[in-house]
């Protein structure tokens, strides 16, 4: 069953981890989608892989002109996005609060956080004229339950978590549902910067021994989330933290 037939999507970060897993899941529903990522190669290939159903657009998120380039991009090629994953996200190393440094801060709220801001402007206008979309952000259980030695990147994923919740208040009567997809710690190249330590089997034990669910969570898992919360079965769905954690959080 092609639940997103007919849709047009925007995932950034969707070159690579949980935005290459939202992208597979999004084409295979029958969506195109315009993949976004500072990674040409990667998100190059990918496009290729999946036909014409996808196409790749390089910019950073941090940065106003290259987000509405995307958009442009999006539009152009496929039409104005009804859907749009705010994914792409960074983090500083797992280590004490005060050896962050102030460009490593700066850095993770403008990836994580300012980004969405920028999204904000650029798609809200369009999807208000047609009184309907969706926008995902992916927030993270360090926003809803913090590790330490990740003090910034959780104050940045709270933000994400909360002006999700924000933005489908304000929203609503535009009739656009906003949601933010919270994963707990995940199996994709950020691994080691969140873990803080090389990612051996002891020291992966470790993380796994607070997951209730006994491993950690998957590109396809977020993939599943993002599906469902796309798609016509949500939507009645709005301003939701929706855990993707193996009962983490609890």
């Amino acid at each position: 069953m092609h639940t997103l037939d007919g849709k047009v999507a925007l995932v950034t970060g969707g070159a690579a981890g949980f935005g290459e897993g939202i992208v597979r899941a999004y084409v295979a529903a029958g969506a195109r989608v315009l993949i976004a990522d500072l990674a040409a190669e990667r998100g190059t290939a990918l496009a290729a892989e999946l036909g014409e159903a996808a196409a790749f657009a390089r910019g950073d998120v941090s940065q106003r002109a290259d987000v509405d380039a995307l958009v442009a991009a999006c539009v152009e090629r496929f039409g104005v996005p009804d859907i749009v994953v705010n994914n792409a996200g960074t983090t500083h190393d797992n280590q004490p609060m005060l050896q962050v440094d102030e460009a490593g801060f700066d850095r993770v709220f403008a990836v994580n956080v300012k980004s969405i801001f920028h999204m904000a402007h650029a798609v809200v206008p369009l999807m208000r004229e047609r009184r309907r979309g969706v926008i995902l952000n992916v927030g993270s259980t360090a926003g809803i339950r913090p590790r330490p030695g990740l003090t910034w990147y959780n104050a940045s994923k709270g933000a994400v978590n909360l002006l999700s919740k924000s933005m489908a208040v304000e929203l609503g009567p535009d009739n656009i549902r906003v949601n933010a997809i919270c994963p707990v710690m995940g199996e994709t190249g950020l691994l080691e910067k969140f873990m803080g330590v090389p990612d051996t089997p002891q020291n992966r034990a470790r993380f796994l021994a607070t997951i209730p669910l006994g491993r950690l969570s998957r590109a396809s898992d977020v993939a599943a989330a993002a599906l469902f919360l796309a798609s016509d079965a949500a939507e009645f769905i709005s301003g939701v933290e929706f855990p993707v954690d193996g009962a983490r959080t609890v």
